[in-house]
Protein backbone atom coordinates (compact mmCIF):
# COMPACT_ATOMS: atom_id res chain seq x y z
CA UNK A 1 0.00 0.00 0.00
CA UNK A 2 1.26 3.37 -0.90
CA UNK A 3 -1.38 5.54 0.17
CA UNK A 4 -0.82 8.22 2.47
CA UNK A 5 -3.44 10.07 2.90
CA UNK A 6 -7.02 8.55 3.48
CA UNK A 7 -9.78 10.35 0.11
CA UNK A 8 -12.22 12.96 1.43
CA UNK A 9 -15.00 10.61 0.87
CA UNK A 10 -14.34 8.12 4.00
CA UNK A 11 -13.43 11.23 6.54
CA UNK A 12 -16.98 10.70 7.92
CA UNK A 13 -15.65 7.54 9.20
CA UNK A 14 -13.50 9.00 10.99
CA UNK A 15 -15.09 12.30 12.38
CA UNK A 16 -13.27 11.58 16.06
CA UNK A 17 -10.02 12.57 14.46
CA UNK A 18 -9.09 14.66 11.94
CA UNK A 19 -8.54 12.84 9.39
CA UNK A 20 -7.04 14.63 6.55
CA UNK A 21 -3.93 14.13 9.05
CA UNK A 22 -4.24 10.09 9.38
CA UNK A 23 -1.97 8.15 7.66
CA UNK A 24 -3.28 4.46 6.65
CA UNK A 25 0.22 3.56 6.62
CA UNK A 26 1.31 4.50 9.80
CA UNK A 27 -2.05 2.97 11.48
CA UNK A 28 -3.37 0.49 9.04
CA UNK A 29 -5.30 -1.82 12.11
CA UNK A 30 -7.49 1.50 13.33
CA UNK A 31 -8.14 2.40 9.52
CA UNK A 32 -9.48 -1.10 8.18
CA UNK A 33 -11.30 -1.98 11.92
CA UNK A 34 -12.84 1.31 11.51
CA UNK A 35 -14.30 0.57 7.57
CA UNK A 36 -15.32 -2.85 8.59
CA UNK A 37 -17.02 -1.55 11.15
CA UNK A 38 -18.91 1.16 9.63
CA UNK A 39 -17.65 1.69 5.55
CA UNK A 40 -20.19 1.09 3.03
CA UNK A 41 -19.53 -0.65 -0.30
CA UNK A 42 -17.69 2.22 -1.59
CA UNK A 43 -15.36 2.08 1.65
CA UNK A 44 -15.12 -1.38 2.13
CA UNK A 45 -13.88 -1.21 -1.94
CA UNK A 46 -11.22 1.68 -1.34
CA UNK A 47 -10.11 -0.95 1.67
CA UNK A 48 -9.76 -4.34 -0.13
CA UNK A 49 -7.91 -2.34 -3.06
CA UNK A 50 -5.28 -1.02 -0.54
CA UNK A 51 -4.96 -3.42 2.21
CA UNK A 52 -4.01 -7.05 1.39
CA UNK A 53 -6.31 -9.46 2.43
CA UNK A 54 -3.75 -11.04 5.00
CA UNK A 55 -3.95 -7.50 6.58
CA UNK A 56 -7.91 -7.53 6.86
CA UNK A 57 -7.94 -10.95 8.09
CA UNK A 58 -5.57 -10.44 10.79
CA UNK A 59 -6.99 -7.38 11.97
CA UNK A 60 -10.65 -9.16 12.03
CA UNK A 61 -9.14 -11.74 13.94
CA UNK A 62 -7.38 -9.37 16.39
CA UNK A 63 -9.44 -6.02 16.61
CA UNK A 64 -11.08 -5.47 20.27
CA UNK A 65 -13.89 -3.16 18.44
CA UNK A 66 -15.56 -5.41 15.89
CA UNK A 67 -19.27 -6.13 16.18
CA UNK A 68 -20.52 -9.33 16.37
CA UNK A 69 -22.67 -8.40 14.08
CA UNK A 70 -19.88 -7.30 11.62
CA UNK A 71 -17.38 -10.18 12.81
CA UNK A 72 -20.33 -12.78 11.32
CA UNK A 73 -20.18 -10.86 7.93
CA UNK A 74 -16.72 -10.40 7.49
CA UNK A 75 -16.22 -14.28 8.96
CA UNK A 76 -18.76 -15.74 5.59
CA UNK A 77 -17.41 -13.36 3.53
CA UNK A 78 -13.45 -13.64 3.87
CA UNK A 79 -13.66 -17.86 4.94
CA UNK A 80 -12.33 -16.66 8.42
CA UNK A 81 -13.19 -19.04 10.93
CA UNK A 82 -15.26 -17.51 14.02
CA UNK A 83 -13.06 -19.63 16.76
CA UNK A 84 -10.06 -17.27 15.48
CA UNK A 85 -12.06 -13.86 15.53
CA UNK A 86 -11.50 -12.11 19.10
CA UNK A 87 -15.40 -10.68 19.24
CA UNK A 88 -16.74 -14.14 19.28
CA UNK A 89 -14.53 -15.60 22.11
CA UNK A 90 -16.35 -16.22 25.45
CA UNK A 91 -14.25 -14.49 27.72
CA UNK A 92 -13.97 -11.46 25.55
CA UNK A 93 -17.88 -11.12 25.12
CA UNK A 94 -18.11 -11.30 29.31
CA UNK A 95 -15.46 -8.55 29.64
CA UNK A 96 -17.43 -6.03 27.49
CA UNK A 97 -20.66 -7.05 29.57
CA UNK A 98 -18.79 -6.54 32.81
CA UNK A 99 -17.85 -3.23 31.11
CA UNK A 100 -20.76 -2.31 29.72
CA UNK A 101 -23.85 -4.14 30.86
CA UNK A 102 -26.20 -2.70 28.53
Amino acid sequence: MKVTRLPVFLHRYFWDIDAGKLNPQKRPQYVIQRLLEMGNEKAVRWLRKNFSEKQIKETLCQSRQISLKTGNFWSLLLGVSKKKIKCFQKDFRQTQRAIWPY
